[in-house]
């Protein structure tokens, strides 16, 4: 009980004094990459290890990466589901896993004790190397999977994200929903998700997280321990290219429901775009800061049509969308999109305002150091750091960089990369 409270208050407590964090890089003798920073005054430690295997590794069978990540909690080695959250429980940290559509990852929170972060270190050492993927599991969870896609054909919102993302990729890895289609799921047979963990989840194809208060001889202990375990392996091939089509479409799917939901949007940018911050900066104007953003204030504020309208890019390592989105009332549905695309028609001729920009580069490097000011923000940070191969300075940097963009560069960035002829329309609703 007084471990659980520790670790509680901890997780409450957490908030760390620091502009920006030191992040030192070197490689495992098996081939991962290690990305530490070590951060003073709590007595935790963020682990994470993340590999290229998230759901662009699907290949046909989709949900393979999703379904994959769910069972590792569910029996490793000699251990039941029950007997590894009771390991956990036991020393006060916690279990995480996840995939995105460019990766999957682990990860355990720790207290630095020696005797509790130890445990939880052979708890999640055996989970990546010996994972059970038994039958009786599998079959829950499959099970579980499917019940849950079953119900996302009656969501709207659910419906219309899925379109958008076929309509811009087409037969790209990013096409499909990281939690797969029932009729790929409804195949799937125990033997693919060994298959799947036996290819993917390899020491050459695994970058290693290490966030809290221990030095780096410490850290490069951790690192080792969980790596060890794993077959070298080799990296996957590099994703291929994303078309950029030249021309948008507009789609309705019909829906029994009052109101209309619409994504719209083309293919944005990747995590290393030379046009970055430009269009970052740009969309915090257009529709990424909430109550002050042009779209918010031109379909809700000035006509009323939703009860809000946003926009925001979602860099990948390849091109991810850029997204437009709202809800609103059938009967409203042309008047509303009209509105955003007539929005972004004018964003793009004309940019920002001086003052708009002034206002965007205050609220984002005004609010920087929260994002990352526990050691589960700054994980996921250098997680996307690391990852992506970007500079160990980036937090740094970031803030300079912001104050770098001009009211020229957006236009010109905006101009290039959302033209608005090449709109993508989807809309799920009723007439």
């Amino acid at each position: 009980m007084r471990i659980k409270f520790i670790a509680l208050l901890c997780l409450l407590f957490s908030q760390l004094a620091f502009s920006a964090a030191k992040i030192e890089s070197w490689q495992s003798p098996e081939g991962s990459s290690v990305f530490f920073v070590e951060t003073i005054g709590l007595p935790m430690v963020d682990v994470r290890v993340v590999f290229d295997a998230g759901s662009a590794r699907d290949g046909y069978q989709y949900g393979i990466s999703a379904l994959t990540s769910a069972l590792f909690d569910a029996g490793a080695g000699e251990w039941n589901a029950d007997e590894i959250a009771q390991r956990f429980e036991s020393v006060g940290a916690r279990f995480g896993a996840g995939v995105s559509k460019d990766m999957s990852w682990v990860s355990v929170r720790s207290l630095t004790d020696e005797k509790l972060l130890n445990k939880a270190l052979k708890t999640l050492s055996v989970i990546l190397s010996a994972p059970s993927f038994n039958e009786a599991d599998f079959q829950r969870e499959k099970n579980r999977t499917l019940a849950g896609l079953k119900h996302r054909e009656e969501s709207p919102a659910a419906l219309a994200r899925i379109e958008f993302f076929k309509t811009l990729y087409k037969d790209h890895p990013y096409a499909h929903p990281s939690s797969g289609v029932v009729e790929t799921v409804a195949g799937f047979l125990v033997e693919d998700l060994r298959a799947f963990y036996q290819q993917y989840y390899v020491a050459k194809n695994a970058k290693v997280i290490i966030v809290g208060d221990i030095d780096k001889k410490q850290a490069e202990q951790i690192a080792q321990s969980l790596v060890s375990g794993l077959r070298a392996g080799v990296k996957p091939e590099i994703l291929p290219e994303v078309p950029v089509p030249t021309k948008g479409v507009t789609k309705h799917i019909k829906f029994p429901s009052s109101q209309t939901h619409v994504l719209a949007g083309l293919v944005g940018m990747h995590r290393k775009d030379k046009d970055y911050l430009s269009l970052y900066v740009g969309n915090h104007i257009l529709g990424g800061s909430g109550l002050v953003s042009q779209l918010f204030a031109e379909v809700r504020e000035k006509r009323g049509l939703a009860y809000s309208a946003y926009s925001y890019f979602s860099p990948l390592f390849r091109k991810g969308p850029f997204t437009m989105g709202l809800q609103t009332r059938n009967d409203q549905t042309k008047q509303a999109v009209d509105v955003m695309q007539t929005t972004l028609k004018n964003f793009v001729n004309n940019g920002p305002t001086e003052a708009a920009l002034i206002a965007a580069k205050k609220n984002i490097t005004g609010g920087f150091a929260m994002r990352f000011d526990t050691n589960s923000k700054l994980v996921s940070y250098v997680s996307m750091i690391g990852f992506y191969q970007l500079p160990l300075d980036y937090l740094d940097t970031f803030q300079q960089r912001v104050e770098a963009v001009t009211v020229a560069s957006i236009k010109d960035a905006f101009s290039r990369r959302v033209q608005p002829k090449n709109i993508n329309t989807i809309t799920v609703g009723g007439e």
